[in-house]
């Protein structure tokens, strides 16, 4: 089944080119069953493939398509791993983008023909895109898909051109990604220079050969290139921003696409991190920094997809500390649960926007449930999922990372907790105020109050089972020895996970009385959460002190905009009035009207008059004998 791998990317390829190609005159029934067909038959493939890599002895297969760059010195096929690893990421990918096609179908219903259709070839064009990634078998492969990513989500973020807000928040997010981009580029040329090749397996194999700081320096710009796709700490003011696209390209970059290219980055490169301590460090600290400060920023935010934005800002530093505590598996774990439940929640938030009639301050929301009884009760298995109460998905990955977090360093493991309870609060703060209480929108938006068509809900449905269940997959020892299939499946390419091998141990009793422990302090804040906002005729009050501070998210895009905007912009304009306009140009002029200067005089010369020719001609012959004689002494 591997040699036919090629087909799980090409064929949201086929669909991104019949649907652009034929945008101006293709229906909207055909472009929604091309734009979701091709995705759900890719999905098919790679379950297929799943049957294959969880076979006893299978090994990684490479298959090479053709020669992309050859040289007598350097070979780079165009090829792509089939393993463990690479495989969970296609299922991830493929099952969650075919459910948010599905789920566009309606939500998207209102736009004309020829923009339902770029929408979805931008959409197909994404995920093609993100297969790519996952699918190289070496690191240029990887950097085309993710180029494309970056790409394909200016295009998404910005796809309501005619705003040129969005089109300044697509800007914003293309800018940033090419930041980090730069340290993902500059790696693969210190990879290329140290080990003579990119391919996963040479490079791998060659790392424990070479210095312990040329493989620091390798790994931190790769982490800087993660930094910028997976919105870290200073790169992630682009993310929130995204929110100007669609709710469900929302949904995909922020559940199944783009933001875990830098987790799966990182993870498949866990041969040289594990040889990196120093690297490792940096990633756990602005892992679990950029998760506490995402999480204080998303308790006073309003809007409902910023909240959610920074969440997913918030569970992605967590991600990047299990990665930095070397919990490889413990990281893809949480990718694979936050996939389910984000996907979830997104959904369920465009629902509720398309219900509200784009309404998306959550201060004009309240009572929903009511209203919208399907999305009420799977967003709010979403809620309990991220909140990380059992047996939802959510808390079997999350318990996992702060075990191997208290392994490494017991700050880790506070900071940790600290941010999982602060997350419970603003999800349920989300909850209480959209759902329950009164309705405190207008009128209009209540007579129009209705649940969402079954394109809609469907996939909702389908994503809550997978959020309560998904995390099944990963049970601890604690609750039954062997059980951690994901584990046991992902070895072969990330290892042995650092709580069975060994830093830190912790007896059964203690585990339990942790995992009680910290699902009693969550409970308590969910009910912190219902004082708070369970409330019949519920007022906004303007924030003030750190309200207002957290409202305003720490001022981070202040601060960005006075250190470095303003003064480049200053220094452009500088460039503009000063070096272009006046000694750029003004030697350009001054070069023209120096020829055209001499041409004016030149022209005298061509007199017409034989007499002044003949005495030309004698003063030359004059000047050259005098130089002649002067010569030769």
């Amino acid at each position: 089944m591997s040699k036919y791998v090629f087909l799980i990317p090409l064929l949201p390829l086929i669909g991104f080119l019949l649907n652009g190609l034929g945008r101006n005159f293709l229906s909207k029934t055909l472009v929604s069953i091309i734009g979701t067909g091709v995705l759900l038959i890719s999905f098919v493939i790679s379950l297929a493939l799943l049957q294959e890599v969880s076979a006893p002895g299978f090994s990684p297969q490479v298959v090479k398509l053709f020669d992309f760059i050859k040289t007598s010195t350097l070979d780079i096929p165009f090829s792509f791993q089939v393993d463990q690893l690479s495989v969970l990421f296609l299922l991830v990918i493929t099952g969650i983008g075919s459910l948010i096609h599905i789920y566009s179908t309606a939500y998207m219903k209102e736009e004309t023909a020829p923009h339902f259709a770029r929408y979805f070839a931008y959409l197909n064009l994404f995920v093609f895109s993100m297969l790519l990634l996952v699918l190289g078998s070496n690191f240029v492969v990887m950097f085309v898909g993710w180029e494309g990513v970056g790409l394909c989500s200016y295009l998404l973020i910005g796809y309501w051109f005619g705003n040129n807000e969005y089109n300044n928040a697509a800007k914003k997010a293309f800018v940033m990604n090419r930041i980090g981009d730069l340290g993902f580029l500059l790696a693969i040329f210190w990879m290329l220079a140290q080990f003579g090749s990119i391919a996963y397996a040479d490079v791998f194999a060659k790392a424990s050969t070479a210095p312990v700081a040329v493989i620091t320096g390798i790994t931190l710009l790769l982490f800087i290139g993660a930094m910028g796709k997976s919105a870290q700490i200073p790169l992630y003011t682009w993310l929130p921003d995204a929110m100007a696209g669609p709710t469900p390209v929302s949904a995909l970059i922020h559940a199944a696409t783009m933001v875990t290219a830098g987790i799966y980055m990182i993870a498949r490169s866990n041969v040289l991190y594990s040889l990196a301590p120093f690297s490792q460090h940096i990633i756990a600290i602005i892992g679990i920094s950029t998760a506490l400060l995402a999480a204080t920023i998303a308790l006073k935010q309003n809007d409902i997809k910023k909240v959610l934005a920074y969440s997913t800002v918030s569970q992605l530093g967590l991600m990047f500390l299990a990665l930095g505590v070397g919990a490889y598996t413990a990281g893809v774990f949480h990718v694979m649960t936050h996939a389910f439940f984000k996907a979830l929640l997104f959904l369920g938030a465009g629902s509720v926007i398309h219900a509200m009639h784009h309404e998306q301050d959550i201060m004009k929301m309240g009572g929903l449930k009511l209203k919208l009884p399907i999305t009420h009760i799977t967003f709010l298995v979403g809620c309990l999922a991220i909140a990380g109460l059992p047996p939802f998905s959510g808390f079997f990955s999350k318990d996992e990372i702060l075990t191997a977090a208290l392994a490494k360093n017991p700050i880790y493991y506070v900071l940790g907790v600290l941010t999982s309870l602060m997350t419970a609060f603003y999800m349920f703060r989300l909850y209480f105020l959209v759902f329950t209480g009164n309705f405190r929108g207008t009128n209009e938006q209540a007579h129009h109050l209705h649940e969402s068509p079954k394109a809609m809900t469907v996939p909702l449905i389908i994503l809550a089972l997978c959020s309560i269940t998904a995390g099944w997959i990963g049970i601890p020892p604690v609750f039954a020895e062997n059980a951690h299939h994901l584990s046991s499946f992902l070895s072969p390419v990330l290892g042995t996970p650092v709580a069975e091998h060994g830093a830190f141990h912790l007896t059964h009793s203690t585990e339990l009385a942790m995992m009680g422990g910290l699902v009693l302090l969550i409970v308590i804040m969910i009910f912190v959460a219902f004082k708070m906002f369970n409330k019949e005729n519920l007022t906004a009050a303007p924030y003030r002190g750190i309200s207002s501070f957290l409202s305003n998210k720490w001022y981070v895009d202040e601060v960005y905009d006075a250190v470095i905007v303003k003064p480049l912009n200053r220094f452009s304009s500088f460039l503009d009035r000063i070096v272009e306009a006046k000694i750029i140009d003004g030697l350009v002029v001054g070069v023209g009207r120096a020829v055209q200067f001499s041409s004016r005089q030149l022209r005298y010369l061509q007199s017409g008059q034989v007499g002044s020719y003949i005495l030309i001609m004698m003063i030359s012959i004059i000047i050259f004998f005098i130089f002649q004689l002067f010569w030769k002494l």
